[in-house]
């Protein structure tokens, strides 16, 4: 059985990061790329507030920009799953693929999460094109356009505001008669000139052509269709973190983000450790993942030095 000092589960900034921090302190890692190699940020097209490209980039060249770089330090970087982790005793036994096992002193969980989507097939043919599931991360694109925003907790609020400061209007698609979001989140969007709440209304499809979306067709309850002219589609109904595979070990909070400890990146097994957005459900941007990728390898390399 393959045995490693430090095995990186994922990729995208934190696990990169993670992995070029780890090959320059010679912890030798290996990087288990998983399903959607570069993590979420490949979804985006253009990314213009990540340090360090001042003309912005697309999201599949900041990628490959950050995984060439950890195989210049000398990274071992694999394209492969992990199914399966046994974390009772060291070294862990991580199974990729369902087929092969290997062994390894730490590991760095960098499988982020998975922005929840309604299910519609133009939401994919537009993705990158108009529909997005981060407003702080694309809203730059709509300034003095018109926008809409999916979801009636915290979360979509919060992104109907920060939109609303830039795009001419912010229509809140809100699928129930009232809010989910706190009181003062609420009064905020009510205050708010240019948002406008279409209360029980669901999306029943994004429309556009080859320059984007354009345009919403939305339903109300009581069955009425109506369209709205639209720039840009944001989803605020929620992410799921990437952590099924490691639950029965690791500790997560009520909506399975990893609990790390204080300001550090140590989960509740030693020798374990977890980067980006796999236990930020806050933040949840390219520079903040990247940032505790470089904490986890920090982390692990000071863990192997005294275990």
């Amino acid at each position: 059985m393959e045995k490693i000092k430090c095995l990186i589960i994922g990729s995208g900034p934190a696990g990169y990061t993670a992995a070029i921090y780890a090959a320059r302190a010679n912890l030798n890692p290996v990087v288990y790329e998983g399903l959607q190699v570069g993590g979420q940020l490949t979804t985006t097209t253009e990314v213009e507030n990540f340090p360090g490209y001042p003309q912005g980039v697309t999201g599949v060249q900041m990628m490959d920009d950050l995984k060439q770089q950890a195989l210049r330090f000398g990274s071992d970087v694999r394209f492969g799953a992990v199914t399966k982790v046994d974390f009772s005793q060291r070294p862990f036994t991580v199974t990729i693929d369902d087929e092969k096992q290997i062994q390894a002193d730490t590991v760095i969980i960098a499988t982020g999460a998975t922005a929840k989507y309604l299910g519609l097939p133009s939401e994919e043919k537009y993705k990158g094109s108009g529909v997005s599931a981060c407003a702080t991360c694309d809203g730059f694109f709509y300034r003095k356009k018109d926008v809409a925003v999916v979801g009636g907790g915290d979360t979509a609020c919060e992104e109907a505001i920060y939109l609303a400061g830039l795009a001419r209007k912010v229509y809140l698609i809100v699928r129930r008669n009232v809010l989910r979001a706190t009181t003062i989140m609420q009064q905020r969007v009510m205050n708010m000139p240019n948002i406008e709440i279409l209360w029980e209304y669901q999306t029943k499809e994004i429309i556009g052509d080859e320059n984007g979306v354009n345009g919403a067709i939305v339903v109300h309850k009581s069955g009425e269709e109506k369209t709205i002219s639209i720039d840009g589609f944001f989803l605020a109904i929620g992410h799921q973190p990437n952590t099924e595979v490691f639950k029965y070990f690791i500790a997560t909070d009520e909506q399975g983000y990893i609990i790390t400890q204080g300001k550090t990146t140590k989960t509740n097994v030693e020798g374990v450790f977890a980067a980006g957005d796999v236990q930020d459900p806050h933040y949840r941007q390219g520079v903040t993942s990247a940032g505790s990728g470089c904490m986890a390898a920090i982390d692990a390399e000071r863990f192997l030095a005294v275990n």
